[in-house]
């Protein structure tokens, strides 16, 4: 696959991941949770539709093939777990130095800024 056509399809996947990653943290944190949870599980939504996608359409091969299973998974993880507690900490730093709504506006900010160096480690750990 060309790195056009896969960085094509990794933005756009990971924009809905972007946007339901925001909309579960929002939801739970305006309702009362705490941020660090909130974060957790707006990034375990995210993961679980951007892990599922991205196998099936920007690092399938050649031929079209999927390139999903728990051997992959197992790859993704540690790396998912990094990038989590990366996002989590300046999420929270974000919260506890200016506020939930600014906190809310960071963390597009922060994936968005974290993307990068997931999409590199997607395609030579996980993906290749």
């Amino acid at each position: 696959m060309s790195l056009l056509r896969q960085g094509s399809a990794y933005i756009i996947i990971g924009l809905l991941q972007l946007l339901l990653d925001w909309l579960v943290f929002v939801a739970l944190t305006a309702a009362g949770a705490p941020v660090v949870p909130g974060n957790i599980a707006g990034r375990v939504a995210g993961m679980l539709l951007g892990f599922w996608l991205n196998g099936r359409i920007t690092f399938a091969d050649a031929q079209g093939r999927q390139r999903l299973g728990w051997h992959r998974f197992a790859r993704f993880l540690p790396l998912w777990l990094l990038l989590t507690a990366a996002s989590t900490l300046l999420v929270s730093t974000a919260d506890h130095a200016l506020g939930l709504e600014y906190a809310w506006l960071a963390k597009p900010l922060v994936e968005g800024g974290l993307a990068g160096v997931s999409f590199l480690l997607m395609r030579h750990v996980v993906y290749r």
